[in-house]
């Protein structure tokens, strides 16, 4: 999908160096074309039966991954949640790009004319409360997990990353800041020492990762929520559902809806 902007729109503007980064490896559009006032279409998945199976799959993972870390069990139960709460979104994209789980959307359809006819007069309790994502926010999306892609990371440079975006001590409410501010240092001393045995003819490549983990984690957890797993869970709490499997609460095994039925 196109990574441009659209013009017409008064937005407020990336940063230029990542914008630069995410948009080259996307064609733009010819001149003409440069005005993209569709971008403020609300879209959905063109395959939710097969993306929400991929994204729960690694959504799976991605829990256990955290339940598999020694050192994040170690931590107070209210750290735990915070980091959880802080960063499942990037986990969970970090997850998408190494199991290269690959999505296209589509102009959410309208209702047509028998269906407005049929579904008249009754309760609007019925409909979906939540909000289609939008266009541009997909195409942004889209831009940073290309970015990461040709990337090509290794699996020890995932592991390591994910480590380093997991213990965040920035979050608001930790207790336990300056052990998790180690955890995130040793990760990233890790990192880097990774890069620098696979990769020793490219200086910049640890910074590089650094700078486009941090769109990931730029990423809205609405949009991500709503494009892959609203069609799944309905209107549940996505955080609720992971931090029951998290801790084992209860397996979640969601039924197809009738959305991804289709």
């Amino acid at each position: 999908m196109d990574c441009e902007r659209c013009q017409c729109q008064h937005e407020d503007k990336h940063s230029a160096i990542l914008y630069t980064l995410l948009s080259q490896n996307l064609s733009h559009s010819p001149p003409h074309q440069r005005c993209l006032c569709h971008q403020r279409w609300t879209v959905c998945l063109r395959t939710p039966h097969i993306t929400c199976q991929a994204a729960s799959d690694v959504l799976v993972k991605t829990i256990s991954f955290m339940k598999n870390l020694p050192s994040f069990h170690l931590l107070p139960r209210g750290d735990q949640l915070l980091l959880l709460d802080s960063c499942w979104v990037p986990l969970f994209l970090l997850g998408l790009v190494q199991e290269t789980v690959t999505f296209e959307v589509m102009e959410t359809p309208a209702p047509s004319m028998l269906e407005k006819i049929l579904l008249d007069g009754q309760s609007k309790r019925q409909e979906p409360e939540w909000t289609q994502p939008m266009l541009a926010a997909v195409q942004w999306l889209q831009c940073s997990l290309n970015t990461f892609w040709s990337l090509d990371l290794s699996p020890k440079e995932y592991a390591y990353l994910k480590g380093a975006i997991l213990f965040n001590p920035d979050v608001p409410g930790l207790t336990a800041s300056l052990y998790i501010e180690s955890l995130q240092r040793e990760a990233e001393r890790a990192l880097q020492e990774v890069v620098r045995i696979l990769h020793p003819e490219d200086q910049d490549r640890f910074a590089l990762i650094l700078l486009i983990t941090s769109t990931l984690k730029s990423i809205p957890p609405a949009l991500i929520t709503d494009l892959f797993f609203r069609p799944i869970i309905g209107n549940a709490d996505i955080v609720e559902l992971i931090v029951d499997m998290l801790y084992e609460i209860t397996s979640w095994q969601p039924a197809p809806s009738p959305h991804t039925a289709l």
